[in-house]
């Protein structure tokens, strides 16, 4: 048995734990709630925006940098969180992502105006981009081989019960008492997290890993994803033609060129180029660009359209979704635990193809809608899509590179899922017709968000498609 007490030597191999032993379940447990911090926050927000809308004075494009802000520096600095856990060690890098965290949230709870909050969830964001990779990347790294599987699979479905509950947890708050609380909350979280890792995880790291930190790449790629969100953003409002926009466009471009030559040049990439050089990688990747895409915009709009347009309380739009909750909760781990039998292609191929069908189903929502036969079975199938998929796609993501680079494969997979959500929130809604104050008027509402799940339904099939023409039976490790 491993004595979790006793931290690894730098350079030692990792210790094999068991899932089913007294380590692994404290292990296990003290990453779920770390990465909760940042799966939560990502959902609690949304079911907050129209309460945090009116409170502030902000216009659409404001809700939209909200969620913006902490997706652009998650999205952005995700990959050198994975190359730091890799280096200097998954822990530490894990615990300085949760106090960074917690003091962003508080920064988060006090801000006045819009442009602070902002501002605050930028810094939040930049903390969940070093404890979300490492919190996967202990698990790689750690468990026996024949145990990764299910654990992943096991984390997964607890992160996607803690996204999920975010916005009942959300709406319970605001109604309590105010939005600020749904930051607050985080503190507590994070104590008990600092608590347990310090306790019970052991530190690894990849011990090939060394050199400078590929800062240089990171800050492009805020540059890249800032300039594009902007120009998406607010062209709307602005026009394609206008001056801001193009301008913003046109750094958003040369940050992504700029970031595509630093990775190929410094010496410590934090994307080594080699590993996009493996199929089985890109495709798993393109495929969680379109999902996760769809994912981000489709409950970002959905929270808003049942307060806004079907008139339902903060509290029950949050407890609308709470299905998605029970059935991610019941099948997660179960799917990990069949993918690593069958391969993940069937049901990488088959979770898209329900959550398209679950946002043929949003098309019945309507200001009169009922939750037993219209949100139901719409989130009911959605719980069903994520339960298939988001397992055997995360660990055929992790498969797809050798072990001691699972920080950094972590980082990437995470990093393609939050740019695209990034994006997604970005252009979804300015190709409905979303714009200015229109999210408080009911009947233009209802008509973009139609729109909205249709581009989002098109995007899952897209998804579904491309999985089953790319994606293997099985995800042998590539050479490297």
């Amino acid at each position: 048995m491993v004595d979790l007490n006793v931290v690894c030597p730098p350079h030692a191999v990792p210790p094999s734990v068991r899932l089913a032993s007294t380590q692994g379940r404290w292990l296990l447990t003290a990453t779920i709630l770390g990465s909760s911090l940042a799966s939560v926050d990502a959902t609690v927000v949304n079911v907050a925006l129209p309460a945090i809308g009116r409170d502030l004075g902000m216009e659409f494009s404001g809700l939209q940098w909200t969620l913006t802000a902490y997706t652009l520096t998650l999205a952005s600095f995700i990959l050198l969180g994975g190359s730091a856990g890799d280096r200097f060690g998954r822990r530490r890098v894990f615990l300085v992502g949760v106090v960074w965290f917690a003091v962003a949230s508080l920064l988060c709870a006090v801000a006045p105006t819009e442009g602070l909050l902002i501002g605050a969830r930028a810094v939040q964001g930049f903390g969940a981009a070093l404890l979300t990779p490492a919190s996967l990347a202990i698990i790689q790294a750690t468990y026996a081989e024949a145990d990764r599987a299910r654990a992943v699979g096991t984390w997964a479905g607890f992160s996607g019960v803690a996204s999920a509950l975010g916005p009942f947890l959300g709406g319970w708050l605001i109604e309590a008492g105010s939005w600020r609380y749904i930051f607050l909350i985080n503190l507590p979280l994070a104590a008990l997290v600092v608590w347990l890792c310090l306790k019970r995880v052991p530190e690894t790291r990849d011990p090939a890993a060394g050199g400078r930190l590929d800062v240089a790449g990171a800050l492009a790629g805020v540059v890249g994803l800032g300039g594009i969100s902007y120009a998406l953003i607010s062209v709307p409002a602005s026009g394609a033609g206008s001056f801001g926009v193009v301008l913003a466009a046109c750094l958003g471009l040369a940050g992504l060129v700029a970031f595509v030559l630093i990775e190929r040049r410094v010496r410590n990439p934090m994307l080594p180029p080699a590993l996009f050089g493996v199929s089985q990688f890109r495709a798993i990747n393109a495929v969680t660009f379109l999902v996760y895409g769809a994912i981000g915009a489709s409950l970002f709009l959905l929270v808003l359209q049942l307060q806004v347009v079907s008139g339902f309380s903060p509290l029950v739009a949050g407890s609308a979704l709470l299905p998605i909750t029970v059935v991610v909760l019941i099948f997660s781990a179960r799917s990990g635990a069949l993918a690593s039998r069958i391969g993940p292609r069937v049901q990488v191929t088959a979770g898209p193809l329900v959550l398209g069908l679950a946002m043929l189903l949003g098309l019945r929502l309507q200001a009169d809608s009922n939750y037993l036969t219209d949100v139901l079975p719409m989130t009911l199938a959605f719980g069903c899509g994520l339960a298939v998929m988001v397992a055997p796609l995360t660990s055929a993501a992790l498969a797809a590179a050798p072990v001691e680079h699972a920080g950094i494969a972590s980082g990437v997979n995470n990093a393609v899922a939050r740019a695209a959500q990034l994006l997604a929130v970005a252009a979804i809604p300015a190709a409905a017709g979303l714009t200015g104050a229109a999210y408080t008027d009911p009947a233009v509402f209802l008509t973009a968000f139609h729109a909205a799940i249709r581009i989002c339904a098109l995007l899952f099939f897209a998804a579904a498609v491309l999985a089953a023409l790319t994606v293997r039976t099985r995800t042998p490790l590539p050479p490297m």
